[in-house]
């Protein structure tokens, strides 16, 4: 056992934990991100499915359910989530992604914690440099960020983790 004497900063203080979500309705993507001493550490991720025969309503409620789960094990301080954006080739997936997100905002009010957004283009280009970076370009530049042997997957989780680094590395910047 430790006396206060040896203990490092981080041990006395505890962690930031940043609870990244990528929100669609078939897979949401989340990612708790933990602020150390030694920088952003992954500490868990994964995917929230929702069962595409089921209806909407059903649908949303599996997503929100998986969310609090999340929230009730790891007990982020915050969540950072992306915004909806539109293509204009594909429209129907904003409104379908306004819809998981809802859920998604909802289950971390009801839990108190608060929410931070993000642009997809805000989050690409604090972790890539571009604003228009790939899923590839970056799942690499998480995995380089992290010293991993391997990319995150699926994309999700990595984009998750994304979110939740553009909030720490945002937060790093306005605190010095």
């Amino acid at each position: 056992m430790k006396t206060n004497s040896t203990m490092d900063d981080e041990e006395l203080t505890p962690a930031t934990r940043y609870l990244g979500i990528d929100p669609g309705l078939n897979r949401t993507g989340y990612a708790l991100l933990e602020q150390s001493a030694r920088g952003p550490v992954l500490c868990e991720g994964g995917i929230i499915r929702s069962n595409q025969e089921m209806n909407l309503a059903a649908r949303v409620h599996e997503i929100a359910s998986g969310i609090r789960e999340v929230i009730a094990e790891y007990h982020p301080d915050v969540m950072v989530i992306e915004q909806v954006f539109t293509t204009p080739k594909f429209p129907k997936s904003s409104i379908i992604m306004a819809h998981a997100r809802g859920a998604i905002l909802f289950a971390a009010h009801d839990a108190g914690v608060p929410v931070v957004h993000y642009t997809p283009t805000q989050i690409k280009r604090l972790i890539t440099g571009s604003g228009r970076a790939s899923k590839e370009q970056m799942q690499h530049a998480i995995k380089n960020e992290l010293g991993l042997k391997t990319i995150l997957e699926p994309n999700d989780v990595a984009d998750a983790f994304a979110a939740a680094l553009c909030h720490y590395h945002t937060i790093r910047v306005a605190c010095f």
